[in-house]
């Protein structure tokens, strides 16, 4: 295994990884695509939806840091976000993170306009994706990214998402399979 970071990071990554089911969190060698792409692309305006215990959380803000951006990450539930918001403060990231409480597609309706987005990871409720990718498109900015977990290991809640992507012409779209499936969709064109 690599290490990429400090000990201390490290050891909670560990340590989230034996919750993985109880958490739903993805798997690492999703983590390390993530912050690998998310450093290359040079993302400073970085959304995810589904922050569960911050261990997705860990990987993007470590990401954004290195590129002096932001992490906006929105979770459902409580006791969930006070784990993560913990994980956050111990891994050296919470000064770049700002994490919302409640429904993701209540947040995202209220966005402001001027809300750019660089990257978006969702990992939540697989069959609201495509509302989540409505939402997201008037933020994204040309050139972003839109990263989906388990759009193969939840296929047929995924379907409606992936179907209306692969058919809008201002995205290119890929499925990488990554141990639950990972859609990858780059804005190519901002056409109304």
């Amino acid at each position: 295994m690599i290490k990429y970071f400090d000990d201390t990071t490290e050891n909670v990554l560990s340590s989230l990884e034996e919750t993985q089911k109880q958490f739903w969190n993805i798997a690492r060698v999703t983590g390390e695509f993530l912050y690998t792409l998310i450093k290359a692309e040079g993302s400073k305006n970085v959304l995810e939806i589904g922050t569960s215990n911050g261990y997705s959380g860990i990987w993007l803000g470590k990401a954004v840091k290195e590129n002096g951006g932001h992490l906006t990450t929105i979770e459902f539930y409580d006791k969930r976000l006070d784990v993560a918001k913990q994980n956050f403060k111990t891994c050296g990231v919470s000064d770049v993170i700002t994490t919302l409480k409640g429904s993701a597609l209540m947040h995202l309706e209220y966005l402001p306009d001027d809300f750019e987005i660089d990257f978006a990871f969702v990992d939540a409720n697989k069959s609201e994706y495509i509302k989540y990718f409505e939402f997201i498109d008037k933020h994204l900015k040309k050139g972003g990214i839109i990263a989906c977990d388990n759009v193969l290991s939840h296929e047929a809640k995924c379907k409606p998402f992936i179907d209306a992507i692969n058919s809008n012409p201002n995205y290119e779209n890929v499925v990488i399979g990554l141990p639950a499936g990972l859609s990858l969709a780059r804005k190519i064109r901002d056409l109304k």
